[in-house]
């Protein structure tokens, strides 16, 4: 089962620049099923299978990966996290704190692509490490031990 407590988080600029730390991942050996893609209006390779949501106060976006069930499951949940967009429910369901949860909603609507990767914490500061090489803007750890000491 992969864990959803455990993520970093990456933000790009563009599709390329995702798409090679993608890539960077896989040839480290990294388990794919542990990463989602969020974005507006990308391309995306073809068989890559995503879905489409409206997400209000955003519009259209293409989510693949984990993220897209977690956010399904966070919409049955709405009452609990009202106030958020369906992204954004996903997103605070796998323990993003709500200020950051903001942000990212805000950097997807302004055409950015998030990058999320799960997995054991040590997993998570291994792609931290592969993304943060890969010319992400920004990238954030987002872990259950971590939390513990904020």
């Amino acid at each position: 089962m992969i864990s959803n407590k455990n993520s970093v988080v990456a933000i790009f600029k563009s599709y390329d620049q995702a798409k090679d730390a993608i890539r960077d991942l896989q040839m480290s050996g990294f388990d794919m099923e542990k990463l989602s893609s969020v974005g507006k209006e990308y391309e995306m390779e073809r068989r890559v299978v995503g879905y489409y949501h409206w997400v209000q106060g955003i519009g259209q976006v293409l989510v693949a990966g984990p993220l897209a069930n977690w956010i399904i499951g966070a919409l049955e949940e709405a009452g609990m996290v009202g106030g958020l967009t369906s992204l954004g429910a996903g997103l605070y369901s796998i323990g993003i704190p709500m200020k950051t949860v903001v942000q990212y909603e805000t950097e997807v609507k302004n055409g950015k692509l998030l990058l999320i990767v799960y997995g054991t914490p040590e997993e998570v500061e291994q792609a931290s490490d592969i993304l943060h090489q890969a010319q992400a803007q920004t990238t954030t750890v987002h872990a259950e031990h971590a939390a513990a000491g904020v």
